[in-house]
């Protein structure tokens, strides 16, 4: 994630910011331009950059729900920002403590959004009959995360439903505990469940199928046997020489939406560190491995190939790891990058540069 400067006072700004910290101007963030923005109001209920002629109005999730912090183009006739325009349903604000979960689910969501719109993979609101991207954030009707009544988190035909109790830190540690499993995160959600949408946006009909099927194997593979295998046996004692997750060796469309959100969460990690400035130098072992930089000219989303990304993300993560343990937490990156998963990343990132490369031709 980029770091911004408000245009007012230079003052750091983060993606998630609403008003400047030290001088409290209002902010919001352009899509078309992927910044974070100091704002002056017009007096007619529209906003300008500060120092700028081009006019917008606040989505209509910022104006009246504070749920958002993206601006819409005072020539669009749209009322709700890009992101916002994805959503079909959202929770029912009047019931206590949905606010709030909304909100969350709205700070994550727009992360994704970002990370697709520098990806430059297509983002459309799903249209009635066509294709798309679209949310629900539905709420249980039946006792917490029981099997009557629950809202199940996954995707169908570009819409993505997530349980908004998932925006419940408690919650969603609660069934990470149950499932056992390492990494369980309101983000990677988003991330997991848009790898099916890409999956059928940038593989399913295209040339890319075959050599999808020869790097994750045949997806035509019955899915419900395979769910049903998985819960009954587990993965295979090996999986990790050639899985992201023991989840991933379930079916090759589960491996690819976990190979993706963790392409995904590579990309958006070595950008924020980037903006920082942040590398790895240790002062131990053998210097020559371990050493590596993040340059303040490495672009993760611009790169030709992956190779970069994991010289640069490996040193990355096991500082990360070693620096959490040192707090007394378990290690924020709880995975193994084996050759094969290596190459399924490779293969991801070259169907999102070629899609990159074939919008900017366009």
């Amino acid at each position: 994630m980029r770091l911004f400067s408000c245009g007012h006072c230079g003052q750091r700004l983060y993606f998630e910011n609403v008003a400047c910290t030290r001088c409290g101007a209002t902010l919001g963030f352009l899509h078309d331009r992927l910044q974070l923005v100091s704002l002056d109001a017009t007096g007619d209920g529209r906003w300008r950059p500060h120092g700028e002629a081009q006019a917008y109005w606040m989505c209509t999730n910022y104006a009246q729900h504070a749920a958002c912090n993206w601006m819409v183009s005072a020539d669009d006739d749209h009322a709700f920002c890009s992101a916002c325009q994805l959503n079909r349903t959202i929770p029912d604000l009047g019931v206590a403590g949905n606010m709030e979960l909304w909100r969350a689910l709205e700070t994550e969501k727009r992360r994704l959004v970002y990370t697709l719109l520098r990806l430059g993979v297509p983002v459309l609101p799903h249209e009635s009959g066509g294709a798309g991207l679209a949310f629900d954030f539905l709420a249980d009707t039946g006792p917490l995360f029981s099997e009557r009544g629950r809202v199940l988190t996954g995707h169908e035909n570009g819409l993505i439903t997530i349980n908004i109790k998932e925006a419940d830190p408690a919650e969603r540690e609660r069934m990470r505990g149950q499932l056992d499993e390492p990494y369980r995160t309101l983000l990677g959600h988003f991330r997991h469940e848009s790898g099916h949408y890409y999956w059928d946006t940038l593989i399913r009909d295209t040339p890319w199928l075959a050599e999808f099927r020869a790097v994750f194997g045949d997806e035509r593979l019955d899915y419900a046997e395979a769910l049903e295998r998985h819960y009954q046996y587990g993965a295979p004692a090996n999986w990790q020489e050639q899985f992201i997750s023991s989840y991933a060796a379930m079916h090759p469309w589960e491996d690819w939406a976990e190979t993706w959100a963790h392409y995904l969460h590579i990309v958006d990690t070595l950008e924020t560190a980037w903006q920082f400035g942040i590398g790895t130098r240790p002062h131990v072992g053998n210097g020559a491995g371990a050493q590596a930089r993040v340059h303040h000219d490495f672009d993760p989303y611009r790169e030709a190939n992956i190779t970069p990304l994991i010289e640069h993300w490996l040193p990355l993560t096991f500082a990360l790891n070693s620096l959490n343990r040192s707090m007394g937490h378990e290690h924020v990156y709880p995975f193994v990058l084996s050759a094969g998963v290596i190459q399924k990343l490779g293969f991801i990132h070259q169907v999102v540069r070629s899609e990159y490369s074939a919008k900017r031709a366009g």
